[in-house]
């Protein structure tokens, strides 16, 4: 039997408790699961590359069929066929989303049809956070008690650190 093996991919600036949602159905489906930070060199991150690696490696290591690994400047699709995946994972929030992903899913299709592309639909109660929503809520007083919620503990620990650190 062939290992089903699929990529979760983006760019986990940060990495939310709605991703990490998305990697642990990932890892029930999927009997390999490979988490790749996708670097885009026109986008400005929060976190570098290295750092946001470590944090995604910190909030996965409990979950035995997961990896995680990076590509650059590099289609999806292109990266899924490199590692060998047969499956894409990709999730749904809202309907921006789902026209999005319903684009790109059918790209990905015209350039490799052997490769799947799943669709997961968070549940409600994390269905609105996001790396961005997150970004948004730090800074103003008691920030740290919203944000917490939203965040694996590494993650939540590592933003805490670097907004500290800053000068005022």
């Amino acid at each position: 039997m062939t290992k089903r093996l699929a990529v979760y991919a983006g760019s986990f600036d940060p990495l939310t408790t709605g991703h990490l949602w998305m990697i642990e159905q990932g890892a029930c489906l999927f009997d390999e699961l490979i988490v790749a930070a996708g670097i885009n060199p026109e986008k400005r991150y929060m976190f570098s590359v290295t750092e946001r690696i470590h944090m995604l490696k910190e909030s996965v290591a409990q979950i035995s069929n997961v990896t995680v690994g990076s590509f650059t400047n590099q289609f999806l699709i292109t990266y899924a066929q490199s590692i060998g995946a047969q499956f894409i994972l990709r999730g749904v929030r809202t309907e921006s989303d789902y026209e999005y992903e319903r684009t790109m899913r059918n790209i990905n299709g015209d350039l490799d049809p052997s490769v799947t592309t799943i669709f997961l639909m968070p549940p409600r109660a994390i269905a609105e956070i996001s790396s961005s929503m997150v970004k948004g809520l730090i800074g103003p007083e008691g920030w740290e008690h919203i944000v917490e919620k939203y965040l694996p503990a590494p993650v939540f620990k590592k933003i805490k650190a670097a907004h500290y650190a800053k000068p005022e």
